[in-house]
Order: structure tokens, then sequence, then C-alpha cells
């Protein structure tokens, strides 16, 4: 059975799709902009900043669930330009600890952003009582 979680601490869908589902002990976070939760704008001209906010969005939705940062197995980045590979690194390593979730990266076409990101979490046991 599939759990829909939503949280008003990050930016609300843009289309028919959920923030995040949780299935049993597994949890999936949408791609998750740069977006503010509450102007619905894109935060930061770097992909720092960028890559920060979008991080501090994916937190939100976690912790909705009842997850953490730490729980991330699995996570999946589109950089609209692979030159910025290692200064979003630095910030990346900034949100996660040892052992760091398994990555994809991959250059996409990204409508007036720098990054988007989507993680896959697992947990212990079925989080927030579900």
């Amino acid at each position: 059975m599939k759990r829909r979680i939503a949280t008003d601490r990050a930016p609300q869908p843009a289309g028919p799709y959920s923030q995040g589902i949780q299935v049993g002990n597994r949890i999936y976070v949408a791609g998750q902009r740069p977006a503010d939760p509450v102007t619905g704008r894109i935060v930061g001209d770097t992909v720092e900043e960028q890559t920060r906010q979008v991080l501090l969005n994916i937190q939100a939705v976690l912790e909705a669930a009842g997850a953490r940062l730490d729980d991330v197995v699995k996570s999946t980045v589109h950089l609209a330009d692979l030159g910025d590979f290692d200064a979003f690194n630095r910030v990346y390593e900034t949100f996660f600890t040892e052992p760091y979730p398994v990555r994809t990266t991959v250059q996409s076409v990204l409508r007036g952003i720098k990054v988007e990101m989507d993680v896959i979490a697992e947990v212990d046991g079925p989080a927030d009582g579900a």
C-alpha cells in the first residue's frame, strides 16, 4: 500500500504528482527544484545556492514522512551544466554523511534552473504511524 507524503515546507507539485510516496519502509521523494516553498520562486543564481535549496526541500519531504537525509540510499541529480559538478558536490557533501547514498548524476535540459534532484530513502520501520 502506498501513502502520499505532503508538506507545506516544500514546494507544492506543479502537476499531477506527489511530493513523496511511502511504500512499506521505502520513501520516494519527487524531483525537487530550488524553489522557495512559500513564494514558489527560484532561490539563488549559483549552483551552490540552488543545490542548498533543493536539499532543504528534500529534507522537508523526508521529515514529513518521519525520515532523515541519513536514510537516503539513492539520489538522482540533474545538472544543467556538468561543469558545475564540483561546486554541486561541495554543497551535497555537507548534507550527507558516510556512507553516502549511491548516486547518478546527469546533464539535463532544465528550464531556468541549474539543478534538480530526487531521492529514495529506506527507514527501519513504517514512519509516522503508517
